[in-house]
């Protein structure tokens, strides 16, 4: 897998990150489901990018924790923000359908853990994306 395809990968990653920091400024109605949505999604496309940097193939999944498993078998400081990815797991779908709904707070947090990620893993991406 080439370099090209790590930063498709991150650039993904970094339309989910701006999609949610410019959404979550949105202030005349609630977009707090939207945003921890594109959070966690900007948290799985870094893993993926993660995962595509040790060419290693994944399934598709959106399931953070499958994820962590195998990113943190290649590298095992990713184990100190797997907990991060608890936080996130679960705004891959649950928030997108009527039943569950995510508060200013709830996205706050989600903000604050995709942050942390984007950043980890970016650092370990320094200088190939």
């Amino acid at each position: 897998m080439s370099d090209d395809l790590l930063r498709e990968w991150a650039d993904k990653a970094e339309q989910d990150y701006d999609a949610a920091l410019i959404l979550f400024k949105e202030r005349k109605r609630s977009l707090c489901d939207i945003v921890c949505f594109h959070s966690q999604q900007c948290a799985e496309k870094y893993w993926k990018a993660f995962l595509v940097s040790c060419k290693k193939p994944f399934f598709k999944t959106h399931d953070l924790a499958e994820l962590r498993e195998s990113v943190v078998r290649l590298d095992g400081t990713f184990a100190l923000i797997g907990d991060l990815l608890k936080t996130l797991n679960p705004y891959s779908v649950d928030v997108r359908y009527p039943g569950d709904e995510a508060d200013r707070k709830e996205a706050g947090r989600a903000i604050k853990a995709m942050k942390e990620v984007r950043a980890f893993v970016r650092g370990k991406l320094k200088g190939r994306i």
